[in-house]
């Protein structure tokens, strides 16, 4: 198959990272893989695992963006794809307009996913326009079904999975470590609560902070780590969290990292990962890598992270905003060395790959065409 794959812009993130992976998967099996978006560091990986990368302003949320329409067309004409992924609201409207100007004949097959829990409205609605819609976990597959015009035939739920060889639990690289320690020499032979995502309120640093200070009353060895870039515009929320920990006392137990590409590392140095998003997240991805690496993890009960928890590791679900529930559970884990972590087979990127590829075959075997 010859497959397309679209997304604003590959700098950062999960979205971003599955494409990548998936990408590389659809190589191995000997596809055809090509990406459109606006560019970014993560072309580097795409183009090395054997991917295509073509760079198009696709990403901005502006009515001058319809203007890369007709060039896209072209583009299509030109590369033929069998099939056209597009994963995000502006480049599908792009895609979406290009591809009903070509004649019915030639037009690839159109699938979407839902990644998210797009704010209904007719700009988010292009999602639903396609062929056939993946939706990320079953919270995802919920929210559609309630809030869009779409029969339930035309959606299937398909995990986002991880390639759990990268994560698998190893021993943790003591020149890596000797690293880390040399720059943050605070975190020696502390008790490591790590806190992934980007620096932003829903995600929850600000009630991790209050964790955290229950959790040192009772093990002054307690650390949290918080470890994730800091959202445009968000300065004030970071003052807001200084300003908290001054208040909490928690400056020799409170360390930013910042955005990170060694999270394999950090999730085997951490003794404990802690999930606090004040809003259901439509996957928990970074809960699968955690798990993988063997790390216990601690969540609110809400959403696709509430999901992954379920199949791998119930252990760590705690009720929605029960900060005390979280604190108790902290500790219980972390008298726990080595806690039962079972990942099931739907979490692994292979298993992702291939649930994908068999809604391509439908949907191309639908159309008439035969594929491999």
């Amino acid at each position: 198959m010859k497959i397309l794959q679209v997304l604003p812009a590959l700098k950062s993130g999960g979205v971003e990272r599955g494409t990548v992976e998936f990408a590389a998967e659809l190589v191995k099996r000997g596809h055809t893989s090509t990406v459109l978006s606006a560019g970014g560091p993560m072309v580097a990986p795409l183009e090395a695992a054997g991917s295509r990368h073509i760079t198009r302003p696709i990403h901005r949320k502006s009515l001058t963006t319809l203007g890369q329409v007709r060039p896209v067309r072209q583009l299509l004409q030109s590369l033929k794809p069998d099939m056209i992924h597009v994963r995000s609201r502006m480049p599908a409207w792009v895609i979406y307009l290009a591809w009903k100007g070509l004649p019915a004949e030639e037009r690839p097959v159109l699938v979407s996913t839902f990644h998210g829990m797009y704010s209904v409205n007719p700009y988010s609605a292009i999602m639903a326009k396609a062929e056939h819609l993946i939706a990320v976990s079953d919270c995802v597959r919920r929210y559609v079904l309630e809030n869009y015009r779409v029969p339930d035939d035309r959606i299937t739920v398909i995990q986002r999975g991880v390639d759990t060889r990268q994560f698998c639990e190893s021993p943790l690289d003591p020149a890596w470590r000797t690293q880390l320690l040399a720059n943050y020499p605070q975190l020696r032979d502390r008790r490591i609560l790590l806190m992934p995502g980007r620096l932003s309120r829903w995600k929850g640093q600000r009630t991790f902070l209050e964790v955290i200070a229950q959790l040192v009353r009772e093990d002054d060895k307690v650390h949290g780590v918080i470890v994730g870039g800091l959202e445009g515009g968000k300065q004030r929320y970071q003052d807001e969290l200084d300003k908290r920990i001054d208040e909490l006392g928690l400056h020799d137990h409170i360390t930013f990292l910042g955005q990170r590409s060694d999270m394999h590392e950090l999730y085997l140095f951490a003794d404990l990962v802690c999930h606090l998003s004040t809003k259901p997240e439509p996957f928990g991805r970074t809960l699968t890598e955690a798990l993988a690496s063997g790390t216990p993890v601690v969540a609110f009960e809400r959403g696709g992270a509430a999901e992954t928890l379920r199949a791998c590791f119930p252990a760590g679900l705690v009720a929605p905003d029960d900060t005390r529930a979280f604190v108790q559970t902290a500790q219980t884990l972390l008298r726990q060395p080595g806690p039962a972590i079972e990942i099931p087979e739907r979490f692994h990127l292979a298993a992702q790959t291939e649930a994908t590829l068999s809604v391509y075959r439908e949907l191309l075997a639908r159309h008439g065409r035969t594929v491999t």
